[in-house]
């Protein structure tokens, strides 16, 4: 079959305008296999991409709400325990060719027994529907961070959503020629009930690691379908992995010090747990909320931010917590909601301050107060998940240098993840592997809603990427051991934690106290403030957080909650050493040697203070 006979107008022109054969038999296979009765090739242009945003609300993909700009979209949802509404963990694998093997925590499955199932769930699936073809830019346009990417999809949703999360590529694809190095991606939402997919049972995401190709079928949610976010971060890794740099899970912001000193952070947190209200944080800017590319310049460490856009979770985004981000949701402009309540064309979700109207429509339908899914189970008004989509250049607080093609110098990386009854607020490491090792690579975080399944079950997560990591564990925590050492000032590394509890359950800190973390560490960056030696780390001094929380929070803090806060935990520390030594040594094969070596020093330091000053140790104890 001739590509001219799909590719009305000038949209065979405008593929062949692209010198490139890898992509024009990438678009020959899958006009072949997925069997669309059109295909539009979509340019940099603003009617190009308006049209793409047009054809969302003409399908119902999207519906236009009263603010101008604003559209809803609803994804799958069969129940509460089964819906298209989350990253599917499980349907999400990698296509291994015999021999290669990636470690038993990682999903996988033989390459051609995949191909054939996927496929085979993508054969016909475009019939009666249009395919897209569109291209992006993944990191600033012309800099040696970025990489070019192209995704073919049916779905005008997937599609717009990408033009507000990524650079537009189709002129940057141009200077390739007939290079092959770019990623693709495939996608189809399969056959529709209404405007989602039907056949969740048949979700499926598949990534073929030989040949940089992502698959997706069977579903809408972004997070399963927009494959420059975390799908294409696997086909990364894996490039960083060959090339010498670190494609990760991470934020980067800038953090405004004292005469008008700048610092750039990055940071790694599992989904919903503060990552984007980090990067948002009021009084410092934004360069990414969710994916950078690290490398080596001048012997030093610059970052990019992947994408610019956010697809962020709205859950408890409101005028006091978030107000950028609030100010950007209420105004005119282009978002995208997700799984949110509708009613008389106003969205609402959960935490948002407003009262909640009695009815609405949302991802379940019409929907009412106490309405109940066929297993009994009460239907929120939004889901736990639901999300926004925005771009970037439409926040107040975004950095100047957010699309630099140079990327940004970083100071510091922060570790985090939600942990109620072990981490202390902010930490900072003695050195570059003991950050890795036990800041990093020992990561663990208490579920969410953000991934299918049950919520608030510890689950290990190293440098908050074990979703995405395609490679054995081991040489990923290699990789970021070797990237440190070789740079003359690596960054500080950080761990933080906003979700500590006291016994009783209550929450320590405040969900704007990570503004204080961040401020301690930017001065900890440039050793403006001495900090406290303990056998996880070095934590802040009383009299600069006393001071910090006057200057930045505009509050007292006292000695009680410095005293709650900062407590070393030692029963629960040695306990978290052991889990992640055992999982080192009986689930990861290739685990370095430095890891067991660092995180036995680590339990001989708090044995000697266990010794010394008991279980429960305050900071004021151990303060030289």
């Amino acid at each position: 079959m001739a590509l001219q006979d799909k590719l009305k107008g000038d949209n065979y022109e405008k593929l062949m305008a692209l010198p490139n054969p890898k992509l024009h038999g990438f678009v020959e296979d899958a006009v072949e296999l997925c069997n669309p009765d059109s295909v539009f090739v979509c340019t940099d242009s603003d009617e190009d991409i308006r049209a793409v945003r047009q054809m969302a609300i003409d399908l119902g993909e999207e519906l236009p709400l009263k603010i101008e700009g604003h559209t809803i979209h609803f994804d799958g949802f069969e129940t509460m325990a089964e819906n298209d509404q989350g990253r599917d963990k499980d349907g999400t694998r990698y296509l291994l060719p015999p021999g290669m093997d990636l470690g038993e925590r990682i999903n996988s499955i033989d390459r051609e027994t995949g191909l054939r199932e996927i496929r085979g769930f993508l054969q016909n699936s475009m019939q009666g529907k249009q395919m897209l073809v569109r291209f992006f830019c993944l990191g600033p346009t012309n800099s040696e961070f970025s990489i070019s990417g192209v995704q073919l999809t049916d779905s005008a949703y997937v599609a717009h959503s990408e033009d507000l999360l990524y650079r537009a590529g189709y002129e940057q694809f141009k200077t390739l020629g007939d290079s092959p190095d770019f990623f693709r991606v495939l996608h189809s939402a399969g056959e529709l009930k209404g405007h989602v997919s039907a056949h969740m049972d048949k979700r499926r995401i598949y990534i073929d690691i030989e040949e940089d190709l992502v698959y997706s079928v069977n579903t809408q949610y972004a997070g399963n379908t927009v494959g420059f976010k975390k799908l294409c971060l696997r086909l990364a890794i894996r490039k960083a992995d060959r090339e010498g740099w670190l494609a990760e899970h991470m934020l980067l912001m800038g953090a405004h010090g004292p005469s008008n000193r700048v610092t750039y952070f990055a940071g790694a947190f599992p989904s919903a747990c503060g990552k984007t209200s980090t990067a948002m944080l009021p009084g410092e800017t934004i360069v990414g909320d969710d994916l950078a590319y690290l490398r080596k310049k001048k012997a030093m460490a610059y970052a990019v931010n992947v994408e610019s856009g956010i697809f962020g979770i709205i859950r408890d985004v409101n005028p006091d917590d978030d107000p950028v981000i609030w100010d950007c949701l209420t105004k005119p402009g282009e978002v995208i909601f997700t799984n949110v309540l509708m009613s008389d064309g106003t969205p609402y979700w959960l935490g948002d301050g407003r009262e909640l109207p009695e009815k609405g429509v949302n991802y379940s339908g019409e929907w009412r107060h106490g309405k109940q899914d066929a297993d009994g189970t009460e239907i929120p008004p939004a889901h736990p998940n639901a999300r926004y989509t925005i771009r970037l250049e439409d926040l107040a607080n975004l950095d100047e240098r957010w699309d630099d093609a140079a990327g940004v110098r970083l100071g510091g990386i922060i570790y985090g993840g939600r942990d109620s009854d072990t981490w202390v607020p902010v930490a900072q490491s003695f050195d570059w592997p003991h950050g890795v090792i036990t800041m990093g690579a020992a990561l663990e975080s208490e579920s969410t809603a953000a991934t299918l399944g049950a919520v608030g079950v510890r689950a290990f997560q190293p440098m908050s990427n074990l979703d995405f990591v395609a490679l054995p564990l081991g040489r990923y925590i290699q990789n970021h051991l070797d990237f440190g050492q070789s740079l003359d000032t690596p960054p500080l590394i950080f761990g933080v934690n906003y979700f500590q509890k006291n016994r009783e359950g209550k929450y320590l800190t405040g969900m704007l106290d990570k503004a204080v973390w961040v401020k301690w560490m930017e001065l900890r960056v440039h050793g403006d403030v001495d900090a406290v030696p303990t056998p996880t780390g070095l934590i802040p001094k009383y009299d600069d957080l006393a001071r910090l929380f006057r200057d930045v929070r505009g509050q007292d803090y006292t000695k009680g909650e410095y005293v709650e806060q900062f407590t070393l935990r030692i029963p629960e520390s040695q306990q978290k050493i052991e889990r992640i030594d055992g999982i080192y040594r009986t689930q990861v094969t290739d685990t370095p040697q430095i890891v067991f070596d660092v995180l036995a020093q680590q339990r001989q330091r708090l044995t000697e203070a266990r010794k010394k000053h008991g279980d429960y140790v305050s900071p004021f104890d151990i303060a030289p």
